[in-house]
């Protein structure tokens, strides 16, 4: 969809590794797994289809492990599905070690000591913990399950949110399927896409430059 010089590139990464915290997922290998996902979409080499895994912790576990042998170069991957991604390795490592995350849990847990105010609000501390892998099972599982669909597709992808703040357009997820190099993922008129907004933002701030056949 776009592309970015080494420091804008870098500084996302260390935005990213901030933002997602203890389920920091790098871009590089999210992005050969996301790659994957759409070449292979719900057939046995999807890493993540619920028509071939049943149930979403053992989809969600699949997923974690294609995608932790992928992130430590052990899963084979045509070179063409790495082509053009962002890599900084040595700071994936770092930002992926054990001791790094359990570091993150520790500072959450200290957050939440301190500013939890009723018991109910440590409800949320687990899905703190698991941000990333949460927001994936969303995707990845029920927007395959359940919604609507605006386009025929050779794949199960629906769009699981009519009007989707909470996955930051993500759930237009046939809509995704369909045009998977678009940048607004949002297609009806009530399709908002509020991650585009920002996009374009850093398109005219120069920090990103979107390619001219998916600036639309």
């Amino acid at each position: 969809m776009f592309r970015m010089n080494p420091f804008w590139e870098k500084s996302f990464y260390l935005f990213t590794w901030i933002t997602q915290g203890s389920s920091y997922l790098s871009p590089y290998a999210y992005g050969i797994l996301h790659r994957l996902h759409h070449a292979f979409a719900d057939t046995e080499q999807d890493p993540h289809s619920p028509k071939y895994t049943k149930g979403i912790f053992p989809l969600m576990h699949k997923t974690k492990q294609i995608y932790s042998d992928i992130n430590s170069d052990t899963f084979p991957v045509d070179e063409k599905y790495k082509k053009n991604l962002p890599m900084w390795r040595s700071f994936d490592h770092f930002a992926s070690s054990m001791i790094v995350r359990l570091l993150w849990v520790a500072a959450y847990f200290v957050f939440y000591l301190t500013f939890a105010t009723h018991w109910w609000m440590w409800l949320l501390f687990p899905i703190t913990v698991l941000m990333g892998p949460v927001h994936g099972a969303i995707i990845n599982y029920f927007a395959h399950k359940f919604g609507y669909r605006n386009f025929q597709v050779e794949d199960t992808s629906k769009n699981f949110l009519p009007v989707d703040v909470l996955m930051m357009g993500e759930s237009y997820h046939n809509n995704h399927h369909k045009f998977g190099s678009r940048p607004n993922f949002g297609v009806r008129w009530f399709e908002l896409d509020p991650t585009y907004p920002l996009i374009k933002i850093l398109h005219a701030l120069h920090i990103i430059r979107l390619n001219k056949e998916t600036a639309a």
